[in-house]
C-alpha cells in the first residue's frame, strides 16, 4: 500500500516549495510563520478600520454636542413690556381664575422663539422654579388647545414624560386623536409606541382612535388587527367601536363586511351611530346594490332612526342604478305617505326613472300631483325634465297642458 506523508499532501497544496529529504525547503516552519504574520496584520489593519469608525462617532458625537452647546440656553426671565402687541393683546385674554403659576408659563409660551432657547428648557425651568401640579398642566394644555396656541402639542408630548404631569392612559389617546384628526398616521402611531414602552396598556377608547385613523389612510389590515385586539380586553365592545370597523370597511369598498358586524351588533342589542348607517346605505346605493340598501334601510327603521329625505333618496337612488323603476316609484311613495316632503333630489330620481321607460304621461301627472301639495320642482329636476322633453320635441306642447291645467286650478 502506497502512504502519503503530510509534507507530499502539503507539497501538493503548495508544489512551489521544493522537497528535500522529503521535506519542502526551508520548512513549512517558514510557511506558517509567514501565513501567521500575514493573518495578524489582517487583523491589525480591520481593527484599525474599526478603531477609525468608533474615532468617527466620537467627533460626530462631540460636534453634536458643540453644535447644542452654541444653542442658547433658556434663561427663565419675567416677561416685560417690551413684547409686540398681539402678545400683549394675547396675555390680556388669559383666563382671569388662571393661576400665577400657569399664566408665568402661558406668558413664556405666547413670547417664545427659538432664539431664546429650547422649548423643553422652558419646561424644565417651569418645573423647577414653579413646581407644578397636574392641574396646572391641565390648565394650560386647555388653554393653548382653545386658543389653537402653535406650540400646543409639543408641550403635550414633552408633558408626557414629566413626573408632575403625572401621565395616565387617557393623556395620551388625546394626543393620538389630535394626530388622527389631521391625518398624521406616524405621529400617532409614534405616540402609540411610546405609550407601550413605557407600561400603559391600551384600552377601548386608544384602540378605537386608532381604528378610525387607519380606516381614513386606507390601512384596512391593520385596522382589523387593531379590531382583534380590542376583542381580547375582553370587554364589552360599545357602539363606537363596532362603528369605527364598519366605517372602515365602508372606506375600503366592503360594505357587505360592514354589514356583518351590523348584525352582529343586532344580535347583542347594540345600534350604531346614525352617521354609519347613512355611510353604509350610501355605499350600497352608489354601487346600485338594491338589495343591501334596502336591507340597511329596514335595520335603520329597527334601531328607531326615523328615516328623512336624505336617506330616503339614498334608497331611491339604488333602485335606479339597478334598474328596478317601479321600485323607484314604490320607495317614492312611501315617502310621501310617511309625511316625508322629498327633495328636489329624490323628485330628479323619479323623473330619471320614468325617462329610462319613456313615461312622459307619468311624469306629467306627478309634476300636477305635486303642484297639489304645493310643492315645487327645483333645479336638478327642471334640468333633467327640460333635457328629456326637448330631446321628444315636446316641449311647447308640454307647456300648453300645464298652462291649461293652471287655469282650471284657478278657476275652480
Amino acid at each position: 500500500m502506497m502512504r502519503t506523508s503530510t509534507s507530499n499532501i502539503l507539497h501538493q497544496l503548495h508544489p512551489k516549495q521544493p522537497l528535500v529529504n522529503g521535506n519542502p525547503r526551508g520548512s513549512y516552519s517558514c510557511y506558517w510563520r509567514g501565513s501567521i504574520a500575514q493573518t495578524f496584520g489582517v487583523l491589525r489593519s480591520r481593527r484599525r478600520c474599526s478603531q477609525l469608525a468608533t474615532v468617527a462617532a466620537i467627533v460626530e458625537e462631540f460636534h453634536k454636542l458643540e453644535s447644542e452647546r452654541e444653542k442658547p440656553r433658556f434663561r427663565w426671565v419675567e416677561v416685560g413690556s417690551d413684547i409686540t402687541e398681539m402678545q400683549k393683546k394675547a396675555i390680556s385674554q388669559l383666563p382671569a381664575k388662571m393661576t400665577k403659576r400657569c399664566k408665568a408659563l402661558m406668558k413664556q409660551l405666547i413670547c417664545f422663539s427659538p432664539q431664546k432657547g429650547n422649548l423643553s428648557d422652558m419646561l424644565a425651568a417651569w418645573v423647577r422654579i414653579m413646581k407644578p401640579e397636574r392641574a396646572d398642566w391641565l390648565s394650560v394644555l386647555k388653554h393653548m388647545r382653545i386658543s389653537n396656541h402653535p406650540l400646543y402639542i409639543e408641550v403635550a408630548e414633552a408633558a408626557l414624560v414629566e413626573i408632575t404631569f403625572e401621565a395616565n392612559t387617557r393623556d395620551y389617546t388625546k394626543i393620538i386623536h389630535y394626530h388622527g384628526k389631521r391625518n398624521q398616521l406616524e405621529d400617532a402611531e409614534k405616540i402609540l409606541l411610546r405609550m407601550r414602552e413605557r407600561g400603559f396598556a391600551c384600552d377601548q377608547i386608544t384602540l378605537t382612535t386608532m381604528i378610525h385613523i387607519y380606516s381614513k389612510a386606507d390601512k384596512l389590515n391593520l385596522a382589523k388587527r387593531t379590531f382583534e385586539e380590542l376583542k381580547l380586553l375582553k370587554q364589552p365592545l360599545d357602539k363606537r367601536s363596532y362603528g369605527a370597523m364598519i366605517m372602515a370597511y365602508v372606506r375600503a369598498g366592503m360594505p357587505e363586511e360592514g354589514e356583518n358586524i351590523l348584525k352582529e351588533m343586532d344580535a347583542k342589542d347594540i345600534y350604531a351611530g346614525s352617521e354609519v348607517y347613512k355611510a353604509l346605505l350610501r355605499a350600497y346605493s352608489m354601487a346600485g346594490n338594491a338589495e343591501g340598501a334596502q336591507s340597511v334601510f329596514d335595520a335603520i327603521q329597527l334601531a328607531a332612526i326615523p328615516p328623512d329625505e336624505k336617506l330616503c333618496g339614498l334608497l331611491i337612488n339604488a333602485y335606479l342604478m339597478a334598474g328596478q323603476s317601479q321600485k323607484v316609484q314604490i320607495a317614492f311613495d312611501n315617502m310621501r305617505r310617511a309625511g316625508i316632503e322629498p327633495s328636489d333630489k329624490c323628485i330628479a330620481l323619479v323623473l330619471s326613472a320614468y325617462e329610462k321607460e319613456n313615461r312622459l304621461n307619468a311624469a306629467l301627472e306627478l309634476l300636477i300631483d305635486l303642484e297639489k301639495d304645493n310643492l315645487m320642482v327645483g333645479k336638478e329636476a327642471s334640468e333633467i325634465l327640460a333635457a328629456w322633453l326637448k330631446r321628444l320635441g315636446v316641449v311647447e306642447e308640454v307647456e300648453l297642458v300645464l298652462r291649461e291645467y293652471t287655469v282650471k286650478e284657478a278657476s275652480g
